[in-house]
């Protein structure tokens, strides 16, 4: 769901300002737009790059990228940091598929109460693999597909936002307009729903190996 820039949160608002000023070629926006969201972007590179160093210098690209492109975001087709964090997410991408390898939908950040971004890898109350695990052993992409429509629409878009675009509980929130509790019960569910459709095609990969 799109906001108009007017709906924004002030932390938007300022980083929308300081896009456009670094579009301009002003250096020190771009400092300050660095510093207000080089943390959140390098959280968004290392869930999917894995390897710290490799997520460090993928973290510079994005920064010369945005640079680059300032001119061209466009305030009424996403928020500032959504925009950010699509550059980000596919610069970690790209270098993996460069690698041959895959992205792990795998969160950096541990159980803390304290801490409202989703941890996807937080186990349920049994022994049996967690969210992340059962998304890791799905090699087929089209599985994860399948099962992800089996979500409501916005349970797919919570957990699109959540974990392809990296945004915290508080962030999808606000994107989507909606309360904070709503949003956590939607990911919270989605991610019980992919748990059970995932352990059912593990079930029938192991079943057809035999």
């Amino acid at each position: 769901m799109k906001t108009a820039p007017e709906d924004w949160s002030q932390k938007s608002r300022v980083l929308a300002q300081q896009l456009s000023r670094a579009a301009l070629g002003d250096r020190q926006a771009f400092k300050q737009l660095y510093d207000a969201t080089s943390a959140h972007l390098f959280g968004v590179v290392l869930r999917i790059q894995r390897d710290r160093a490799i997520a460090e210098d993928l973290l510079q690209e994005v920064y010369v990228s945005a640079w680059k492109a300032a001119g061209s975001f466009d305030a009424q087709q996403s928020q500032p940091l959504t925009w950010l964090t699509h550059i980000a997410r596919n610069k970690a991408i790209d270098s993996l598929r460069r690698a041959q390898s895959q992205p792990r939908l795998e969160s950096v950040h541990a159980d803390d109460d304290d801490d409202d971004r989703p941890d996807l890898d937080q186990r349920l109350a049994d022994d049996s693999p967690g969210p992340a695990e059962l998304l890791q052993r799905a090699a087929d992409a089209r599985e994860l597909a399948h099962c992800m429509q089996g979500l409501s629409a916005q349970q797919r878009q919570s957990v699109a936002l959540a974990f392809f675009d990296g945004l915290s509980h508080a962030e999808v929130a606000e994107q989507l307009r909606e309360p904070l509790g709503t949003v956590k019960s939607w990911v919270r569910r989605a991610l019980m729903t992919l748990k059970s459709c995932l352990e059912r095609a593990a079930q029938r990969d192991a079943v057809a190996g035999t």
